[in-house]
């Protein structure tokens, strides 16, 4: 099931998967993968209501922590780099290897963690976009630049 939300980094389609988020996506939006099975329509469905809400507070600035149902699919790293993302709060940012490290690998994993954190299926609430170069500088996003730009800016005006 999915609905999509309006928001001001564009319209975002929130997929949930057995009572769980497990995707969002930038528009434009592409088909709907094999590996990735959306469904029908259902914007009334409890999960994608509250998914809504949350991201709606986040995007007002009243929500700083998403307490939401996750399943996001991916390898086991991937998983265990997203799970690392949540731990990066709301206004902080890490280095690729930071997160690295934090996973108990060297800097030399941190071209892994940039593809597990491209590959992140449910941003802005597994928060990738709080994940920057080592010397400080905006990075690469899936969503692009300017939607990285505005989140960091939602959650921390000063810091870029």
């Amino acid at each position: 099931m999915w609905t999509v939300i309006q928001s001001p980094i564009g319209d975002l389609r929130i997929v949930e998967r057995d009572d769980a988020i497990s995707a969002i996506e930038f528009s434009p939006f592409g088909e709907p993968r094999a590996d990735r099975p959306i469904g029908d329509s259902s914007p009334d469905h409890p999960v994608l209501v509250e998914a809504a809400r949350q991201l709606e507070a986040y995007f007002a600035q009243e929500l700083t922590e998403f307490d939401l149902p996750l399943d996001p699919h991916g390898t086991d790293f991937q998983k265990r780099v997203w799970h690392e993302l949540l731990e990066v709060k709301h206004g902080e940012t890490a280095s690729y290897g930071e997160i690295a490290r934090r996973l108990g690998h060297t800097n030399a994993a941190s071209r892994a963690v940039g593809l597990a954190n491209g590959r992140n299926p449910i941003p802005i609430v597994i928060p990738c976009h709080r994940v920057i170069g080592a010397n400080g500088s905006l990075t690469g996003y899936a969503g692009g630049m300017d939607r990285k730009q505005v989140l960091l800016n939602l959650e921390q005006p000063s810091l870029f």
